[in-house]
């Protein structure tokens, strides 16, 4: 017993103490700002670019940062609140900034935030992703950034959840056991898009062997852009969403 509390004592508070105020390095890839009113679109791969007026596409972006190496119209900040209860709205312009995205990208759902606002229990389903946010949404658990202190925690079953949260673009083989997944949960629930391939498909939005069908069909509740999406983005989206 004296050696578990002398290591926790030398160990110290390991957890983020101030999640929504956390810094990150400046070299992550968060917020885009976009400086022309021109961009040229064939730079970006994805057709996360757009002109006319220009624009990114945070819902397609995977932050690779290219357009930024060969163009000065687009720049990257290390803001890392990036979601949205609104798709629209992941579209950002020239002249936007992260505080003016910030202010209106999530709206506060009041009767989610009645029902959930102290417990919030996630089934996550990846249909067809690489495993890269699946690994980020499970550092969500750790110690560092301790996402069960609000109450919110992954479970093993979507019967016991509250919502779910999608990561890849959606495959055809998952496309059925996701409705399952959808159906198992109880009302009334949520249901999260985290990366840019559940969002938009991702660098498969083009594959035939997609069935994103299910998208269409429910209503999502918050777009939540990465790849991978960072866990201080994961849990501040939900914190903002449940008006925590």
């Amino acid at each position: 017993m004296l050696d578990t509390l002398k290591l926790r004592i030398y160990q110290g508070k390991q957890y983020i103490k101030d999640i929504k105020n956390a810094t990150v390095k400046e070299k992550f890839r968060g917020f885009p700002i976009i400086e022309s009113d021109t961009i040229d679109e064939t730079i970006c791969p994805l057709g996360a670019i757009s002109n006319n007026p220009a624009a990114v596409d945070m819902g397609k972006c995977t932050f690779c940062g290219c357009c930024a190496r060969n163009t000065k119209a687009v720049k990257f900040t290390n803001f890392y609140k990036l979601a949205s209860t609104s798709r629209e709205k992941l579209i950002i312009t020239e002249g936007m900034n992260e505080k003016d995205f910030y202010k209106s990208a999530i709206e506060v759902n009041k009767e989610i935030k009645k029902i959930f606002g102290h417990s919030l229990k996630l089934r996550q389903v990846s249909a067809g992703g690489c495993n890269g946010c699946e690994m980020e949404l499970n550092a969500c658990s750790n110690v560092n950034f301790d996402m069960g202190r609000f109450g919110i925690d992954f479970m093993a079953s979507p019967r016991h959840a509250d919502g779910l949260v999608i990561t890849g673009p959606i495959s055809e083989n998952m496309a059925f056991a996701l409705e399952d997944c959808y159906k198992s949960t109880p009302d009334p629930k949520i249901v999260i898009l985290t990366g840019a391939c559940a969002i938009s498909g991702g660098i498969f939005q083009n594959s035939q062997k997609l069935n994103r069908e299910f998208i269409s069909k429910h209503k999502i509740d918050l777009y939540i852009p990465g790849c991978p999406v960072h866990p201080l983005t994961f849990i501040n989206a939900l914190l903002d969403y449940l008006g925590i």
